[in-house]
């Protein structure tokens, strides 16, 4: 069956997410298209200096998108078996994250957030290394600057910190304040980087302004194909449903475990409330979401104990993926 396939550890799975990955790009290699960037989003400091280098390609863009999407997939697996959310070895994490990544074509393109998001989940994984230690210091400084310098490549994912700075408390052993603080001056500090780099030659005034405009300049937040708001529709019908599978296992889950999922809950319903209420949050910001989203459908999938609806439900979900490739 295919879901039993995906959630094995057979050497197929190492090779089959990357596949999907060209096959759900492969449209946008044929026929590549570049991102409607509004200004603010690609003069970022980060991201603008890797535009101008691949501004001249646009399937160089749309290669470089794919290799942050396969190596995004990667580092969650990895945190998917050095965390051991789930107490089984599989591949499948990476195979949903692929899988939901290739639903949100009108970001099949490149895209600061992508750059952000390699730099977040790393963030993430050093956060949740800081599980139960006494002084988690270098695990709080580590998760906070990896996440400042993904606010530099893409300015909205500010909204990512207030989650960061719950966790630690969450995932420390010994709750003291010298935690928040260490999180707090190292996410500060590639930002203040930043600042003296753009005072330095004389643009901090635009720095300024971008950050601000980063934030509050307004997008067209909702403007994807019809195909791609049922996709996301059904993706949401799965994680409520994934959801109450959590809440009523809650209680026989690890305490580490528990721990995790409710920084995915922060950070899920942090960065909505952000696409939903902040001017500038675009739909792009969706690959950040699809992030926690990963990790509770992999638990979904992997203790379902109806073979028939979890093949459904899997195979639903792959096959709209393909029928968004082919109507967006």
């Amino acid at each position: 069956m295919l879901l039993n396939k995906f959630k094995s550890n057979h050497t197929f799975n190492f090779i089959s997410f990357p596949l999907l990955g060209v096959l759900f790009w492969l449209k946008h290699f044929i026929n590549p298209v570049s991102y409607s960037f509004s200004a603010e989003e690609k003069n970022t400091l980060l991201f603008r200096p890797v535009y101008n280098l691949l501004e001249g390609s646009l399937f160089l863009q749309n290669l470089v998108t794919l290799m942050l999407i396969l190596i995004m997939a990667l580092l969650l697996l990895l945190i998917n078996s050095k965390y051991s959310f789930h107490r089984k070895r599989t591949m499948i994490t990476a195979t949903l994250f692929v899988i939901l990544a290739g639903g949100l074509t009108p970001i099949h393109a490149l895209h600061p957030v992508y750059f952000g998001a390699v730099f977040f989940v790393l963030a993430l994984n050093s956060l949740f290394s800081a599980y139960d230690q006494p002084k988690p210091f270098s695990a709080a400084f580590d998760s906070g600057f990896l996440l400042g310098i993904a606010v530099l490549f893409y300015y909205s994912l500010v909204v990512l910190f207030p989650a960061f700075f719950i966790g630690i408390g969450i995932l420390s052993g010994d709750k003291r304040w010298r935690e928040y603080v260490v999180l707090l001056i190292g996410f500060i500090l590639p930002i203040l980087f930043g600042a003296g780099y753009s005072f330095y030659f004389d643009k901090f005034s635009m720095f300024i302004e971008n950050f601000h405009n980063g934030l509050m300049f307004p997008v067209d937040t909702f403007a994807v194909p019809l195909s791609v708001k049922v996709f996301t529709v059904l993706v949401g019908i799965i994680v409520l449903i994934g959801s109450y599978k959590i809440l009523r296992a809650y209680d026989s889950m690890k305490v580490s475990t528990r721990k995790y999922f409710i920084i995915f809950f922060l950070i899920f319903v942090g960065t909505l409330g952000a696409l939903i209420f902040l001017p500038a949050v675009s739909h792009a910001i969706l690959i950040i979401i699809i992030v926690p989203v990963t990790f509770l459908m992999t638990n979904y999938f992997m203790f379902l104990k109806n073979k028939f609806w979890g093949e459904f439900m899997f195979s639903t979900l792959l096959l709209f993926v393909l029928i968004v490739q082919i109507f967006s």
